[in-house]
């Protein structure tokens, strides 16, 4: 917009997204669930659904899923404005939602924002109340998203666990890619590069062996991150074994106090099984360090 880019606020040609038409299905759904609170006085819940919808559907997600787009100086005109014009739009109507709970702040942004979404009037407290459309309710691009949203998670859980920067390129493997797998992928590969930083995504064919690697899923598509090359083999087990002894020292303290016989017997009930619960997470988290360690120890 500093660049003097519109927003379709005077009836320019626009062209809608994948994420474009999800975030305008999330929108209407949550216009419905937030009238449906407060027609109940249940005034919690409606602030919660809001809440939910801009700050993790909106600003954590639709904001990152944008930037691909209006960063591109080779997309469409058409493609840039639709999503300058949805970004300005499904935040003037989360503005309204959020008057009732928010007065002042909500009239100050909305004051800002109107004239972008082509709409005109002195304050917001004169608005409508936004009601939802079922026309604009899109599970397909919803369960898309979903499946994009699945990769990207997947592949950023892999690099905290195996500590593998945020800004590296990973090539990636998948298995067990399914024909609408494949088809999310043709239609979103280039996004997927750039949000999940991804050198290159291979798909295996059925039989074909991976090189070991780190696995996540989503649905029944696994999505492999092979290991080799990607970490300081030394310094990473140098890690795993500091975590690992802490770990084992852990187990070690909390299972004498349950094996003691003094503490059973006079702590309360929730206390041992705070205890045992403490205890189970950290066999647990102590299994999963061990494969971990046997899987780089092999690199």
């Amino acid at each position: 917009l500093d660049n003097g880019e519109d927003c379709g606020q005077n009836g320019e040609a626009y062209e809608l997204s994948l994420a474009d038409r999800w975030i305008i299905s999330q929108l209407q759904r949550t216009e419905a669930e937030v009238t449906r609170q407060l027609d109940q006085f249940r005034f919690d819940l409606a602030a919660q659904a809001l809440y939910e919808f801009i700050g993790t559907q909106y600003c954590d997600w639709y904001l990152e899923l944008s930037k691909p787009v209006l960063w591109d100086e080779n997309a469409p005109v058409e493609r840039q404005r639709g999503t300058r014009r949805t970004l300005v739009r499904v935040l003037e109507v989360a503005l309204r939602l959020a008057h009732p709970f928010m007065p002042f702040i909500t009239e100050e942004i909305w004051q800002r924002i109107a004239p972008l979404a082509g709409i005109q009037g002195k304050t917001i407290m004169l608005q409508p109340w936004p009601v939802a459309n079922e026309e604009r309710i899109d599970p397909a691009a919803e369960d898309d998203i979903e499946w994009l949203k699945g990769l990207m998670l997947g592949t950023r859980n892999i690099r905290g666990e195996m500590n593998i920067g945020p800004g590296k390129p990973l090539p990636i493997y998948l298995k067990n890619v399914s024909a609408e797998d494949q088809r999310r992928l043709t239609e979103n590969e280039a996004l997927l590069k750039k949000l999940a930083r991804l050198e290159s995504i291979t798909v295996l064919a059925a039989g074909e062996e991976a090189p070991l690697s780190a696995t996540a899923l989503v649905g029944e598509m696994e999505v492999l991150v092979p290991m080799a090359g990607l970490i300081d083999k030394g310094a990473e087990l140098a890690r795993l074994d500091k975590e690992i002894l802490r770990l084992q020292g852990e187990v070690q303290r909390v299972g004498g106090k349950l094996s003691n016989a003094g503490f059973v017997d006079k702590a309360p009930a929730e206390v041992i099984e705070k205890e045992r619960a403490k205890l189970a997470e950290a066999e647990q988290a102590l299994g999963k360090l061990a494969e971990q360690h046997a899987r780089i120890s092999s690199l």
